[in-house]
């Protein structure tokens, strides 16, 4: 039986997706402190019953990390042993080609076969979400939970739009929602989206000849089952915080510490009075209780007068004597802070958070492909610089295409999908360590979106329809 032209591309795009992987699996990828305390963790849980660092007899619990992605590592190690990293890229790799599986799957039951294969040729040739399967940390997980929530979402509302609950694609939603919430704390961010979403759209759904309350109870049934499977796994997690550490932690500390250590906001707050580029958080916040942080690491905007920058270097002088901050110093960084943010206030709450979320969204990611963090010196790695241009405008391509497509109303979900965008850019506007990586997340979305852009499907439904029962002419 010899297969239609459509489904040689489909084959061919998923095999081009295996093909990178494995290139990019085969190629030495950056490595992360990270990695050791997420496999630490999780080691320790397996083998001494205590989640927590240290070794042997000499264990200290922690919950300064959640419990997914040290349980997988461990878990892989157990398994495979000596090749246990490798094994854990080979899952991963597996995951992310899912992943993009899915968003085809949901390009196809809202846009058109055309846009489907669009959607799985994004996903499949994405260098960004594939450079990260051959790298041991969240990231690569956590897109997959995204890709399943909003593919899982998408079934549910478009069986709510005919009437009907599908049970199992609530329970999968949930599911994926729990793993992301299980992986990061800031898998928080999908539950939300994905509960307001599904009690949205079904309510705004259901058939006309429905009353207000019948959709509205619709809505809330919809919802009380994925919230109760999202929310399950983390129940003994929270639980354990409690009875160990008396603290109600259902996720994980925002400055990931455990209670009771101390934490430097005063310097934090300072940084976010100017930190906007990865080499900000390379030089300076990576730095911090390790190395010294130079004073010419600092930009421009890190000062606003001459007496500003003096003052700023006794700070820092004061640091590197000790490469710690201690509370006197960390007060005194809060108080440096505060007059900044009293003099610029629409620097801090504005101007400075919309350029970092900027930079994170826009920058060519380079540190996934050890490429200088300063990729624009040409005179001193020519062949860095055009690789990182090159990865930026694909990038750009990427989101371009997607801002396009939610400007001109042709991203199905449109209030669900975009309102995980928003909420994932005001949390990063808040963070003093800006990394192109946590914007990783966004790009299921970003991939749906540039496929509606690419190849929309038809003229939209009524404003109560989901589905495109047309979808197929296009």
């Amino acid at each position: 039986m010899s297969l239609s032209p459509s489904r040689k591309r489909w084959i061919l795009w998923i095999a081009a997706g295996v093909l990178l992987r494995l290139i990019l699996i085969a190629f030495p990828r950056p490595s992360d402190d990270d990695t050791g305390v997420y496999l630490e963790l999780g080691h320790n849980l397996l083998h001494h019953g205590v989640y927590g660092m240290g070794d042997g007899d000499d264990l200290t619990p922690s919950l300064f990390r959640l419990p997914g992605y040290p349980l997988f590592l461990a878990m892989i190690e157990q398994l495979f042993s000596g090749v246990w990293l490798n094994a854990v890229f080979v899952v991963q790799a597996a995951a992310d080609l899912a992943g993009g599986l899915l968003l085809a799957a949901f390009a196809r039951r809202f846009l058109s076969r055309r846009a489907t294969e669009v959607a799985l040729a994004l996903a499949m040739l994405c260098p960004f979400t594939a450079a990260y399967t051959g790298i041991a940390m969240t990231e690569c997980l956590s897109v997959f939970a995204i890709s399943l929530g909003v593919y899982a979402a998408g079934r549910a509302l478009a069986a709510a739009q005919a009437g009907s609950r599908d049970v199992w694609a609530l329970a999968l939603a949930g599911c994926a929602a729990g793993l992301a919430m299980l992986l990061r704390p800031d898998g928080a961010l999908l539950f939300a989206v994905l509960a307001a979403g599904l009690f949205g759209y079904t309510v705004r759904t259901r058939s006309a000849s429905h009353g207000l309350r019948l959709r509205l109870r619709s809505g809330m049934a919809s919802t009380a089952l994925f919230c109760v499977v999202a929310l399950a796994p983390l129940a003994p997690w929270t639980v354990r915080n409690w009875t160990d550490f008396h603290v109600f932690e259902p996720l994980a500390p925002r400055h990931v510490n455990d209670p009771g250590e101390r934490v430097n906001l005063g310097f934090y707050r300072w940084m976010r009075t100017w930190s906007v580029e990865y080499a900000s958080t390379g030089n300076v916040f990576w730095n911090v209780g390790s190395e010294n942080i130079e004073l010419g690491d600092l930009p421009a905007r890190a000062f606003d007068s001459p007496q500003q920058r003096e003052q700023t270097r006794l700070l820092l002088n004061e640091y590197n004597r000790w490469n710690g901050i201690s509370p006197q110093l960390d007060d005194s960084f809060a108080a440096l802070a505060t007059e900044r943010i009293r003099t610029h206030p629409l620097r801090y709450y504005l101007v400075v958070p919309m350029l970092r979320v900027a930079d994170m969204v826009l920058r060519p990611r380079t540190e996934a492909f050890y490429l200088d963090v300063d990729w624009w010196r040409w005179s001193e790695h020519p062949g860095q610089t055009i690789l990182a241009v090159l990865l930026g405008l694909i990038n750009l391509g990427y989101v371009g295409a997607a801002a396009w497509a939610f400007l001109r109303g042709r991203v199905p979900l449109a209030w669900m999908l975009g309102g995980y965008l928003l909420l994932r850019c005001l949390l990063l506007a808040t963070m003093e360590n800006p990394e192109p990586r946590y914007t990783l997340e966004c790009f299921p979305i970003l991939i749906v979106a540039a496929a509606a852009a690419i190849a929309p499907g038809p003229k939209p439904a009524p404003r109560n329809a989901l589905t495109r029962p047309d979808a197929d002419h296009a």
